[in-house]
């Protein structure tokens, strides 16, 4: 199968992004699968700290590694945000190939220092390894940063960190946050430019979900190749539950109530997808 890093790289060559969603059960796993296969897009599908904590990783990682068999796209699975450095080592080692170290929000020598160490030890696996510079306001599971603590992704900075670390893609901080927006959302595009003058590894944008779809399409032409979705996913699934069961209070069987939720993820997935251009690359 396909790594990461030559997933990325290909979108890179090729000028789309690859969506990276993430799911939180069976349900969304099988719906952005399911999509991603019928509209031809390579797909990572990514896990945060606390759901792995509450699928189980032997679990999820057995769900994709099927998925990886039956499915004829290049499919990943990726560790999302992961900030325990001995969870992502274990997870290398039981043979995920694809993880984000966040050290993020220690300082610009600490963060190298601990990304240093994951990409050393995942080149023995052969994994790919995504690590931040700079801080994203908003909540990423438990995890919760405030605007007064963010902050923007130095260009110059950035090359040093990829020099030093040996990371294959950077995750940027231009202005995006977790969670959706209120208000106007106004990118600095122009350091994105920057970044990308200074770096020529696959650039990451977190915190897509809420973008409108010309404002991400100008970020991967000015360098993002990956895409990550998780909270636009989850809005219409729990919007659908809730209105089933609102109509059908009755009802308990979760196939009855968790098809039209399906349903509804479904189509966002296929928005996603399309906004980052990556239908029709397989």
């Amino acid at each position: 199968m396909i790594s990461t890093h030559e997933m990325l790289r290909r979108a890179q060559r090729n000028g789309y992004a690859v969506p990276a969603f993430n799911v939180h059960n069976l349900e969304s796993i099988n719906v952005v699968s399911e999509v991603a296969t019928r509209l031809r897009s390579p797909l990572i599908i990514a896990f945060t700290p606390s759901t792995i904590t509450y699928s189980g990783f032997e679990s999820l990682f057995a769900i994709i590694e099927n998925l990886k068999n039956t499915c004829d796209i290049p499919l990943t699975m990726h560790l999302d945000h992961h900030e325990d450095i001995q969870i992502v080592k274990d997870a290398i080692r039981y043979g995920v190939r694809s993880v984000m170290i966040d050290a993020s929000h220690y300082s610009f020598e600490k963060n190298i220092e601990i990304t240093r160490d994951i990409v050393s030890f995942a080149q023995k696996y052969g994994a790919s390894v995504e690590a931040e510079l700079g801080v994203l306001s908003g909540q990423e599971d438990d995890l919760v940063v405030d605007q007064e603590h963010s902050s923007y992704t130095d260009p110059k900075r950035a090359k040093e960190f990829v020099d030093k670390t040996g990371i294959d893609s950077l995750a940027v901080a231009i202005g995006t946050a977790h969670g959706l927006y209120h208000g106007e959302v106004v990118l600095d595009v122009d350091r994105l430019s920057a970044i990308r003058m200074e770096v020529d590894i696959p650039l990451v944008l977190h915190g897509a979900s809420g973008l409108g779809i010309p404002l991400v399409q100008d970020c991967i032409q000015r360098g993002i190749c990956k895409v990550n979705i998780a909270t636009e996913l989850k809005i219409p699934f729990a919007k659908s539950v809730l209105d089933y069961l609102h109509a059908h209070p009755e009802e308990s069987d979760p196939r009855k109530y968790l098809t039209p939720a399906k349903q509804a993820m479904a189509i966002v997935a296929e928005e996603k997808i399309r906004m980052c251009l990556s239908y029709n690359r397989v």
